[in-house]
C-alpha cells in the first residue's frame, strides 16, 4: 500500500484539532499554488473551497477542512507578506534569503509566521508542531529541522510570554 507523504499531517491532532490540520496544509498548498501560477489569491480560495478542502480533509484523516481558518491564513499571508517576509529573513541563516528558498519551504513559512504573529488562539508550540509536522509531509532531510528553529526562534521573540516558567502566587 503506498501511502502519500501528507498522509502524517494531522495524525497525531485530536478530533477537534483535525480540521485546524487541514485548513494549514491546505493553506500552505494554495500559498505554493499561487507563487507557482501566479494567481489570485481570492481565485485560489474560492478554488480549494469548491474542489479540494474534501479531499485534503480525506488525505490526513480528518472529517472536514476548517474553511474558515483556510481561508484566514491565505488571505492573511498575503495581506501581511510584507511584514512576514523581512522578519522569516532576519531569522533565516546569515547569507540566506526567503527568495532563495524552497517554494513549499517560503509557504510553510510564511503561514506558521502569520499564525505566530496575528493569531493567538492556538499556543505557539502547537503551531510549530503542526507546521513541522506539514515539513516532514513534503521533505525528508533538514529541512523539517530548519522550520522548527526558524519558528522557535520567532516564537521564542512574538509571544515571550507563552515561554515564560509560571509563578503559582
Amino acid at each position: 500500500m503506498n501511502t502519500k507523504k501528507s498522509d502524517r499531517v494531522g495524525k497525531k491532532s485530536s478530533t477537534r484539532s483535525a480540521p485546524r490540520s487541514a485548513a494549514r496544509l491546505a493553506a500552505v498548498q494554495a500559498l505554493y499554488q499561487m507563487e507557482m501560477a501566479g494567481s489570485d489569491a481570492n481565485e485560489v480560495v474560492a478554488e480549494f473551497v469548491k474542489h479540494r478542502l474534501g479531499d485534503i480533509a480525506e488525505s490526513i484523516g480528518a472529517a472536514e477542512t476548517d474553511s474558515e481558518f483556510f481561508k484566514d491564513i491565505v488571505l492573511g499571508v498575503v495581506r501581511e507578506q510584507r511584514g512576514i517576509d523581512p522578519v522569516l529573513d532576519a531569522h533565516l541563516a546569515e547569507g540566506w534569503r526567503l527568495g532563495r528558498i524552497d517554494s513549499i519551504l517560503r509557504a510553510i513559512l510564511r503561514s506558521a509566521a502569520f499564525e505566530l504573529a496575528l493569531k493567538d488562539d492556538v499556543p505557539a508550540k502547537v503551531v510549530i508542531n503542526e507546521y513541522v509536522d506539514i515539513a516532514h509531509a513534503y521533505f525528508e532531510e533538514d529541512q523539517p529541522k530548519v522550520v522548527n528553529g526558524i519558528l522557535d526562534q520567532l516564537a521564542h521573540s512574538r509571544r515571550a510570554h507563552e515561554f515564560q516558567p509560571h509563578s503559582d502566587g
